[in-house]
């Protein structure tokens, strides 16, 4: 396949172990002008991407938010999070936190679009990603309104999805076989 894209499309994989190495700013900023030229409904561009590259503040919020989640968390989690090793964003050393105005019935959509072109900017530019929902578990318990302060996080607006970012510590994993009985033709 000569297609640079569907390449990167094809080879981005869901990293869950980082080593300590943070990415350049400019490469953070190329990810960020990425998920800003996302798609929206309307173009209302209903987004607010809060970058956290604090080794200590991204510490505190797994602490915070295991205490806070381990009883509304899904059974599968709930063992997992009881580990001190335990990292909802695999040790990243860098996570954007995407959130969504609440006003607008589209903003998941536009929300996720602008992770899905995160991933995929940093693919192109060799960085490892993974699209992790768990961590904002933090912000549905009793400290997440204070850490929505903290983080700056616009009134108005709910975090939604967050974005794990370094570099893999490890061999990346292969391609999981895909799913081919997907699609149903009409024509």
């Amino acid at each position: 396949m000569s297609n640079d894209t569907l390449k990167t499309i094809k080879s981005r994989r869901a990293i869950r172990s980082f080593g300590d190495e943070q990415i350049k700013d400019s490469d953070l900023e190329t990810l960020l002008e990425a998920a800003r030229y996302a798609p929206s409904a309307m173009n209302r561009q209903s987004w607010h991407f809060t970058v956290i590259q604090n080794k200590e503040l991204l510490k505190e919020m797994n602490s915070v938010g295991k205490k806070d989640a381990i009883h509304t968390a899904p059974d599968f989690m709930k063992e997992k999070m009881k580990s001190d090793t335990f990292s909802f964003w695999h040790g990243a050393p860098t996570v954007i936190i995407v959130s969504g105005a609440d006003d607008n019935r589209f903003t998941c959509a536009d929300c996720a679009l602008a992770c899905q072109n995160i991933l995929l900017a940093a693919e192109s530019l060799g960085i490892n990603t993974c699209w992790i929902n768990s961590g904002l578990m933090l912000f549905e318990g009793p400290s997440g309104q204070s850490f929505k302060e903290r983080l700056s996080i616009p009134a108005g607006y709910t975090p939604l999805y967050s974005v794990a970012i370094g570099y893999i510590k490890g061999d990346k994993p292969s391609a999981p076989e895909r799913k081919t009985d997907v699609v149903t033709y009409f024509k």
